[in-house]
């Protein structure tokens, strides 16, 4: 720091900060600057002196292969792509129109061939510098090597805010997980070493279930240890699988909550701040409640998958279980009650308390409902195929063309009317592959594929006490699991026990020794883990799913479908 700087300094400054907690969609450039600049407009009306937006606000996240991947970029490639240099000039235009304000904006940098995910920090119309994030995430759902290049280093920005100029350490995402992932690198406390006044860090931090309680963890051990306020910005949104949940954090020099942005919201969250004391009034966290954060995360998920995409309706099956009702009830609150069609579509097989399950249930939401019966086109199907099954008992074959005479009429009510189709399967039949392809499976989207049996149960009844009355039939919630494909037919599993173990499997990785140790039969484990490796092929070619919790089937679950490994110890 030369003495000038050091004059230009202010002792005991006020900075008024700006988390501008917004949701762009990924390739809407143009979309997403006049976003950026509506909340800038916001921020100066409010006589803030910095305002933050999240990780690659101008491209959306994650763009994947809207970038050019590394080993297909060269030197020569002249702008590398349309893309890239797009949103570098629209950010430029932003900023050189931008005065009165500093701030900090995240996009896709470029320098020769190489790509860099990058924060442009600016001043009053002024570029001031640009930083470039340093580790780059390539598990789960992330895989920014394939696009991105590292930061050698970064070092404070001297940024003109209040009365003053203040040094602001910034970093992007990833670069705060430095110990959390077992990173050498350690960016954070490599900036407050090098004379940090504030900490910054700007995200597109992909939600699931209680990582609130992560983060919190990791801000507050950050500003403990280096003295210094720590602000968290974070994207908030849905995008394909993904949901951010927004939830923008600040914390002071002590560890202090000073604020919390709003969970699956935009907010624009002010924050005024002594940076010599880096002190501010703290305040409390919104009291937690695990259902409803998993519900409004479904909700969230699907409207912004609805809405980003173009569709105003959504058709889902109901059969008067638990799970077709659980998601059109988050259909309902996704859109509207009027957007969304129950269809019911008996088979001989239909149980009486099927129909009127589901009729109450659409009475009970206000959304539409038709009766389309399957029978006379299951009759076809059986005397067409009569001759070739010859000699053959009902089995699985018959069972499963009722389920795909379902899913062929709601795609043709998709293709006639434009609806959106709703998958209702959950996350323990598709783990066992106790679903259909081409059946059950078919959909747009899988509303509740990355939500286990019993949570299935646990969110059904959340809503209904969130009703304040029962809009999913109490028998929905009693009665014996079924697909209701041949008499007598029951799911095959005690849920109570299996839907805990598949995500013992799932999400925490457990191996089969692991899980012997934990009082599981040998036969139930093994036959749960033949299931899930018979039915990758199957998830393979299922609906995208929305992601909530840490591990979900799709494009953070990278299993081969040719699989003869079963793990056997820890």
């Amino acid at each position: 720091m030369s003495p000038s700087e050091r004059l230009e300094e202010v002792e005991g400054m006020k900075v008024r900060v700006a988390m501008a907690q917004v949701n762009p969609t990924v390739g809407d450039l143009k979309g997403n600057a006049h976003l950026v600049t509506d909340y800038i407009k916001k921020t100066i009306e409010k006589g803030v002196d910095l305002v933050v937006f999240p990780e690659m606000v101008m491209t959306g996240y994650p763009p994947l292969d809207l970038l050019p991947p590394r080993e297909a970029r060269t030197a020569d490639i002249k702008g590398h792509e349309p893309f890239v240099e797009e949103n570098k000039s629209l950010l430029l235009n932003i900023i050189r129109e931008t005065a009165g304000v500093s701030g900090i904006i995240g996009f896709v940098d470029s320098e020769g061939s190489d790509l860099y995910n990058g924060a442009a920090v600016f001043s009053d119309g002024q570029l001031l510098s640009t930083v470039h994030k340093t580790l780059l995430p390539t598990y789960d759902v992330f895989d920014e090597v394939r696009y991105f290049t590292p930061a050698a280093e970064n070092e404070p920005v001297l940024l003109p805010a209040g009365q003053g100029r203040i040094r602001v350490g910034v970093s992007i995402c990833e670069d705060l997980w430095d110990e959390a992932m077992g990173y050498e690198t350690r960016v954070t406390d490599s900036l407050a070493k090098q004379g940090a006044e504030i900490l910054i860090n700007i995200n597109a931090s992909p939600f699931y279930v209680g990582k609130r309680f992560v983060r919190q963890e990791i801000l507050k051990r950050k500003a403990e240890r280096h003295h210094l306020s720590v602000f968290y910005v974070n994207m908030v949104g849905g995008q394909d699988e993904l949901v951010f949940d927004g939830q923008s954090l600040a914390f002071d020099s002590r560890g202090n909550l000073l604020a919390m942005g709003k969970q699956f919201e935009e907010d624009l969250v002010i924050v005024d701040i002594d940076t010599k004391a880096a002190r501010a009034v703290p305040t409390e966290p919104p009291p937690y409640n695990r259902e409803e954060e998993m519900f409004n995360a479904l909700v969230l998920g699907l409207r912004d998958y609805m809405r980003k995409t173009g569709f105003k309706n959504a058709v889902v099956a109901l059969s008067g279980g638990i799970d077709s009702s659980l998601t059109a009830c988050i259909g309902a609150e996704a859109v509207s009650p009027s957007d969304v069609l129950g269809v019911y579509m008996p088979s001989r097989f239909s149980s009486v308390h099927s129909e009127k399950d589901s009729r109450r249930l659409a009475q009970n939401l206000g959304i539409g409902y038709e009766v389309i019966p399957i029978d006379a086109l299951f009759r076809s199907y059986e005397k067409t195929l009569k001759p070739h099954f010859e000699g053959t008992e009902f089995g699985t074959a018959e069972e499963n063309i009722q389920a795909r005479i379902r899913g062929n009429i709601l795609m043709a009510l998709s293709n006639k009317f434009g609806y959106l189709v709703l998958s209702t399967g959950n996350k323990t039949e598709l783990a066992l592959g106790y679903c259909t392809l081409y059946g059950d499976m078919t959909g747009g989207l899988a509303v509740i594929g990355d939500v286990s049996k019993t949570d299935v149960y646990a969110l059904a009844d959340y809503y209904n006490g969130r009703r304040g009355e029962d809009i999913i039939p109490r028998r929905c919630f009693k009665k014996r699991p079924s697909a209701e494909l041949r008499p007598g037919q029951y799911d095959p599993f005690d849920y109570d026990v299996v839907s805990p173990l598949v995500e013992k499997i799932v999400q925490q990785r457990k191996t089969k020794e692991e899980l012997l140790q934990e009082g599981y039969t040998r036969d139930m484990v093994e036959d749960a883990i033949r299931r899930m490796r018979r039915a990758e092929y199957k998830r393979r070619q299922a609906a995208p799913t929305i992601k909530i919790t840490r591990k979900a089937f799709g494009i953070g679950w990278r299993m081969p479908i040719v699989n003869k490994y079963i793990p056997q110890s820890p």
